[in-house]
């Protein structure tokens, strides 16, 4: 855990790697091949890995849900449901140039009350990147407010 200022708390490097390998070991044990990125509370890369022979889309899609995932400070596959036809965000996943991602991989990271990071993972299917990226928020040192949908 690194403390960048007075007021902001994020994932260090380590801690982020530390987030990377719980992802990865979760997807070595259910075939998944994934590429999986931390971010901090601006959205801005602090650890990324990609598996051998991961998809060549996974390196984008797991940095923009970590990204997506810290912007609006929920779960994406939670705004899935949010931003399809005929909800509340309909239309979200075109917003910013297409970089927020609406189906399951992306997870905020919470500390004191407030978004500090954020995990992504890509590659596997929809349930695999969700599997992994629960795992990666698992060893994260804080919990979530009881009310957020993360």
């Amino acid at each position: 855990m690194n403390l960048i200022g007075p007021e902001t708390i994020g994932p260090d490097l380590d801690t982020a790697l530390l987030l990377c390998a719980s992802a990865l070991a979760t997807a070595k044990g259910i075939g998944a091949l994934v590429s999986v990125a931390v971010v901090d509370g601006g959205g801005n890369l602090v650890a990324f890995v990609r598996m051998d022979g991961a998809e060549i889309a996974g390196p984008t899609l797991a940095v923009d849900k970590a990204y997506t995932a810290v912007a609006h400070r929920v779960a994406t596959d939670v705004l899935g449901a949010l931003a399809g036809p005929g909800g509340p965000l309909q239309g979200l996943a075109s917003a910013a140039g297409g970089r927020y991602i609406c189906f399951g991989g992306g997870k905020p990271l919470w500390a004191e009350g407030r978004v500090v990071g954020g995990v992504g993972v890509s590659g596997g299917t929809v349930e695999q990147d969700i599997a992994c990226v629960n795992a990666a928020s698992d060893r994260w040192p804080y919990a979530p407010p009881v009310d957020s949908a993360s």
